[in-house]
């Protein structure tokens, strides 16, 4: 499917997998609106691509996404890829970093869909692709915060999948696994199968080129991740 001349609205886009992104859909000759928080970090992005706009926004400001939705117009095609992360266990809390992941990574999506979705079913035809984990299919370990806002996107996801049908509006979901960014230098565990984000964006170009709902990557830990969580709890849970 081909990307040229496409308005893309890239939510996420100054670092790791949403950098490496723009890089790949700027190639192919979308049009590019650049989003996330560091407006400085945008602007660098934006100067060595030959066709982006650079609209900074904080997801958690309902306002804020507004007023730069009102400015972009309509667009082809949105991928929300911001993304906020801490490692922390239940027995280590922290409200505001578990507040903060659930507002980027989940909420910050309804903001942004709420402008977007009601223009898309106005011209009956659009795109969008939600940025999700492996982490949302089953609870893990040191995941508090992060693995809950990525299951919440997911059923979201699912649920627009439904809805949608029929409309014209073509709803994603792209799972990935471990992405060698700023956020999982965090882990203090080993990663199975970690990805740059060059190698993780050719996957999501991949998924861009196909009208299936859901991708997930790396094969074979996605495969691993989705029996993990159709394993019985009994057996998830046993000795704790």
């Amino acid at each position: 499917m081909s990307r040229a001349g496409k308005t893309i609205w890239l939510i996420g886009a100054s670092e790791g997998l949403g950098r490496a992104l723009a890089d790949r859909l700027a190639q192919e000759g979308a049009h590019l609106i650049l989003s996330a928080r560091n407006g400085d970090r945008l602007q660098e992005l934006a100067q060595s691509l030959p066709n982006a706009q650079v609209h900074p926004v904080d997801v958690t400001d309902l306002e804020a996404v507004r007023r730069v939705a009102a400015v972009i117009g309509d667009v082809d095609s949105v991928i929300y890829n911001a993304g906020a992360y801490e490692p922390m266990r239940a027995t280590e809390w922290d409200s505001a970093a578990a507040l903060t992941m659930a507002d980027v990574n989940f909420t910050g999506a309804l903001r942004v869909l709420g402008e977007v979705v009601p223009r898309m079913l106005a011209k009956g035809q659009g795109e969008i692709t939600l940025v999700g984990s492996l982490a949302g299919y089953r609870g893990l370990p040191a995941a508090i915060g992060y693995g809950a806002s990525k299951a919440a996107l997911v059923s979201l996801a699912e649920t627009m999948r439904h809805d949608l049908k029929g409309t014209g509006v073509v709803v994603r979901l792209v799972n990935p696994g471990f992405i060698r960014t700023r956020l999982t230098a965090k882990n203090t565990f080993a990663m199975p199968m970690l990805m740059s984000p060059e190698k993780a964006a050719d996957h999501v170009m991949r998924a861009l080129g196909r009208r299936r709902f859901r991708s997930d990557f790396p094969i074979p830990f996605s495969w691993a991740i989705r029996a993990f969580a159709l394993l019985p709890d009994w057996l998830v849970y046993r000795g704790r």
